[in-house]
């Protein structure tokens, strides 16, 4: 691995011996040096923040090769960055690039190695969404946390400062330095279908503190932050990543609620923000998506905000960018708008062409990507990037997954577990009426944060505190055979545990069906927590706000009285029958005793 001298060597000149750490912008002018030193080429690749397969940087497997050649026509994230320069590399689960902590770590080194070793070669910005809860590209055993709408329930500045400091640690060594996370947006909309449980909840002031506390742990371990997707996602019944949703709240409502998260991150100090592929009529009439405003990007965030961080567009592949304009327009108009980093293209080849010859023909300048590049570069600089490229095998057994990490993140999923109904005082569940548990479940796909359907790992964590549990995945949609099957291994049990999420009509009807065969039944919203309102006679409800291992654990804990639960709702819950009425507030949440 070259050392410190031959790293900085690689940035030339007299740039070389920059003390390029701190947080003001007192290097500017030899940042700018560096700059003026690139050609447009490699300034344009700069801009760039892209998906490659495979493990490896110089030897993945044969079908991550195949995959690279067919998207982006090279076969290795080396032979990406020696084309196109690329300054950001984004890491996916589904791209093979993050199979355990030790391979991350030396893909990391090798993607610096390959880029440092380029004529006028800089550090590459490697960034991933580790959100925890249900959206996590890292997964075990690296410490996971629960998500951000139960880190509401939880409602602790201090328990998401430390989140954002456990993660940023592990994070950084692997060689993760920016992450997509904390999400920003207020969740106001039930329906959300691509927000929902990623949002701290639906009161503004109480996101704002449970984001600029995230970003306050992030960045202290000098992992950067990106508060997302702004303007704000949160009242959308459409997904971005295949359609094109509309927001239609007032500029004043916007002011009083999607702003306020914003406003804090960027009080505290937000390296990075991330943009929405929303239409916004009351910030721009125009009818381009966010990403692409000027308006709101430069007039609002950048001028009235005053943020002058680096700007991030979500994923340039997600429908809500593509629908108005051609993949070759979209990198320019968001450059245009004041991105800039452009993730994740459809296409590299376009876009970075479209780029070059944007400027080569007079429609964008090279000082404007200029402006970009210095931002990119500070940010780099903040976070030791030019002195600190490469990480260490020893520095990541030394950090993640520790003992004490694991346990934070338990102790910190237990302040968040809600309990919802506890009719008659069922729960917690006793071992000597309720030994032999039958833990039903829809068992949704599993992200990151999981070591198997949750069904399993919510039995054999209840089996762990000396229940007897049997599994048994009845689906999203039971059909009546499996409704017929759940039943019959229901009478066998003492009491039966079922997982909801987001309850399906057939959903309903397994659940009603083993309320009205007479066995004490506990549902746990594994999603949302509007579940509850569509099983009235369930006798006790939980909400996780997840289905990944720490939060099950939790819920186990909760449900055999190891724990109390001690959640409350970040977001309110209407009733099924009269969506215009609330069944329980924001707050609201039962303890044992009451």
């Amino acid at each position: 691995m070259p050392s410190r001298r031959t790293v900085l060597a690689a940035t030339a000149g007299a740039a070389a011996s920059l003390a390029l750490s701190g947080t003001a912008h007192a290097d500017d002018h030899r940042l700018r040096f560096l700059i003026s030193r690139m050609t447009l080429p490699e300034k344009v690749g700069q801009l760039f923040v892209m998906r490659v397969y495979g493990h490896s940087a110089t030897a993945p497997d044969q079908a991550d090769i195949d995959a690279n050649l067919q998207e982006i026509g090279v076969r290795t994230a080396a032979e990406m960055i020696a084309k196109y320069r690329v300054g950001g590399i984004i890491y996916f689960t589904w791209a093979h690039n993050t199979h355990d902590p030790h391979q991350i770590a030396d893909l990391s080194n090798g993607i610096q190695r390959a880029s440092l070793e380029q004529p006028r070669g800089l550090p590459v910005l490697v960034s991933t969404d580790q959100e925890h809860g249900i959206v996590c590209r890292v997964g075990e055993p690296a410490t996971l946390f629960p998500g951000a709408m139960a880190m509401g329930a939880g409602g602790s500045r201090g328990d998401a400062r430390a989140l954002g400091r456990i993660a940023g640690q592990e994070l950084r060594a692997i060689g993760i330095r920016q992450n997509y996370s904390p999400v920003a947006d207020v969740n106001v909309n039930p329906a959300n279908p691509v927000i929902g449980v990623r949002s701290f909840g639906s009161d503004p002031r109480q996101v704002a503190a449970l984001v600029a506390a995230e970003v306050a742990g992030y960045q202290g371990a000098r992992v950067a932050a990106t508060a997302k997707h702004f303007p704000g996602h949160g009242d959308t019944a459409v997904d971005s990543h295949y359609g094109f949703p509309v927001i239609t709240h007032s500029r004043a409502l916007w002011e009083d609620l999607d702003a306020v998260p914003f406003r804090a991150a960027i009080r505290a100090g937000i390296d990075s923000i991330m943009t929405a592929h929303i239409q916004f009529p009351a910030l721009d009439a125009s009818g381009d998506p966010a990403t692409l405003s000027r308006p709101i990007l430069t007039g609002i965030l950048r001028g009235e905000l005053g943020y002058d961080g680096v700007v991030v567009t979500d994923s340039l592949g997600m429908e809500g960018v593509r629908t108005k304009y051609g993949d070759e327009r979209v990198p320019v108009l968001a450059l245009k708008a004041g991105v800039d980093q452009l993730l994740n293209p459809p296409s590299l080849d376009v876009a970075w062409n479209a780029v070059l010859n944007a400027v080569r023909d007079g429609e964008l300048t090279e000082a404007r990507l200029d402006e970009s590049l210095l931002r990119i570069l500070r940010l780099k600089a903040r976070l030791r990037l030019f002195e600190e490229p490469y990480v260490s095998r020893s520095g990541v057994t030394r950090t993640v997954g520790t003992r004490a990490h694991l346990s934070a993140a338990d102790r910190i999923a237990e302040r968040t577990t809600t309990l919802l109904v506890n009719e008659q005082r069922l729960l917690p569940l006793s071992r000597r009426t309720h030994r032999k548990l039958l833990v039903l479940g829809a068992d949704p796909a599993s992200p990151s944060g999981t070591t198997g359907p949750s069904t399993g790992v919510l039995a054999a964590a209840l089996a762990e505190l000396g229940f007897t549990a049997t599994a048994l995945s009845t689906g999203t949609a039971p059909s009546a055979a499996v409704v017929a099957q759940a039943l019959a291994a229901a009478r066998d049990a003492d009491a039966v545990i079922v997982g909801t999420y987001n309850v399906t009509a057939a959903q309903k009807t397994l659940v009603e069906q083993l309320v009205a065969s007479g066995k004490p039944v506990v549902a746990l919203a594994v999603r949302n927590p509007y579940d509850v309102a569509q099983l009235p006679t369930v006798p006790a409800y939980l909400a996780t706000y997840s289905w990944t291992d720490v939060e099950l654990r939790a819920a186990a804990r909760v449900i055999a009285g190891k724990a109390a639960p001690r959640g409350r709702l970040p977001v309110p819950v209407q009733r099924a029958d009269d969506p215009a009425k609330v069944l329980y507030p924001v707050g609201y949440g039962l303890s044992y005793g009451r």
